[in-house]
Formats: structure tokens, C-alpha cells, sequence
């Protein structure tokens, strides 16, 4: 079975303040989004790749940091949402991907362990997606008044990759009726099962200048990029 991954790189990123594409901002002097094509480009499970943002200036980035780009299949414009870039992600998949992993560029430090675990897991149930238990307590509240305790037990926090069977995610885009947050909504609201594999605590979301100095600290205190993947 053929894996194809969209690697989605078109948010604009305002809450960074950088006047730019957040996949453009600089991580550890390099592009943001070149750290996860690297990690998918490692992953053997990983056959081919979309690129889905600004077309240019990904290239001209990519280029200029001589990103590995031998198993990009395809670029091409993101969308007015995140569910337009994925869709137009996938009709630029090589049609004998049969099997789809859809990975936010924002989540700059996914392992290649990480992406090939997922691919396993819904290589065996058809879908999957990494994702971390709650630790916190939660608190529901009215403004900044408790009203009360939410149980954590059976709460996970959603990351990407997140990996379906190329059919389902394609009937799941067709048949959305509305905006989803994520790729597995839509797949669980045609009935298919979702398997949850434990993903990594340094795969958070980079959204915010905080975000991005922390993944900053951590790659610094990993002395780079191969001290991460050990």
C-alpha cells in the first residue's frame, strides 16, 4: 500500500506577528515547515508528498535551504480553510496513494517515529491520528468563576499526523456539511473508528511567539535536529 502525505503550510499565522506565512517563519534558522518535511521525508513509510500553502515562496524557501524535496509529488495552493487545502491536497495525490497522512507544518517537531507509528496503526484499523491523554484538571467555568470539575478520564488532546484510508477522508470531505477542525471529525461522522496512537509532548502546535521560543529552547537543549530522533 502506497503512502501519501499532505503537508499543510498554509496558515498565515497573525498571533505570531511576523507578517508573514507561519510555515516562512524561521525555527532554529531554518523554515518552520522544513522541519516536518524532514521528518517526513526520513520516514520510510512515506512514499510521496504534497506541499499545500504559498506555492512560491515555499519552493524559493525550500530551495534556499536545501530542503529535501525528492518525494514531493506536488505543490499547490492552500485554500480558504483547512478543509479546502486538504481537499485540493489530495486531488494532487498520486493516484495509487491509497493511503493519506495529514500533517500541520505548525507542528514543527514530529519525529519520523511518530508519523510511521500512525501509518501502522491505521495501516491495521483504516484510521488514526497521534494524540496525548490530559493531564491538567479541568475547569468549566462562567467568565473567571468555577462552576465545575470536569473529569479528564478518556480526554485526549488531538495532534497530526493523522492518517486514513485514502477513500474514507475523500467521502468524508465530500460529505461535510460543515467546518471541522480536524480531518478525523469528518471521518468519525461517517461512522468510521478513529485508532489513538500516543503521540510526543514536543509535538505541540506552534501558534504563538511563545510556542515558537519554546520549540526554539528545546531543539537548543537537543543540541539540533538528529539529538530529537534518538
Amino acid at each position: 500500500m502506497s503512502v501519501g502525505a499532505l503537508l499543510l503550510c498554509a496558515g498565515q499565522g497573525e498571533r505570531l506577528g511576523l507578517g508573514m506565512p507561519k510555515a516562512a517563519a524561521t525555527l532554529a534558522g531554518r523554515p518552520l515547515f522544513t522541519w516536518s518535511l524532514d521528518a517526513l521525508d526520513r520516514c520510510p513509510a512515506v512514499h510521496a508528498i504534497v506541499m499545500v500553502g504559498p506555492v512560491r515562496t515555499l519552493k524559493d524557501l525550500a530551495a534556499a535551504s536545501a530542503a529535501p524535496t525528492a518525494k514531493v509529488a506536488g505543490w499547490v495552493e492552500g485554500g480558504r480553510e483547512r478543509q479546502h487545502s486538504v481537499a485540493k491536497g489530495l486531488a494532487a495525490l498520486p493516484a495509487d496513494c491509497t493511503l493519506v497522512a495529514v500533517h500541520d507544518s505548525a507542528r514543527a517537531l514530529v519525529s519520523p517515529d511518530c508519523v510511521a507509528r500512525v501509518i501502522g496503526a491505521a495501516l491495521e484499523h483504516g484510521a488514526a491520528l497521534a494524540a496525548m491523554p490530559l493531564e491538567d484538571t479541568l475547569k468549566r467555568a462562567t467568565l473567571d468563576t468555577v462552576d465545575a470539575t470536569v473529569t479528564r478520564a478518556g480526554l485526549w488532546r488531538a495532534q497530526t499526523p493523522q492518517v486514513f484510508r485514502r477513500d474514507w477522508l475523500e467521502a468524508a470531505h465530500a460529505a461535510a456539511q460543515a467546518t471541522a477542525t480536524d480531518d478525523a471529525a469528518l471521518v468519525e461522522a461517517l461512522g468510521h473508528r478513529v485508532h489513538l496512537v500516543q503521540g510526543e509532548s514536543t509535538n505541540f502546535k506552534i501558534t504563538t511567539a511563545d510556542d515558537l521560543s519554546l520549540a526554539e529552547a528545546w531543539l537548543a537543549g537537543a543540541h539540533g535536529e538528529d539529538a530529537r530522533w534518538r
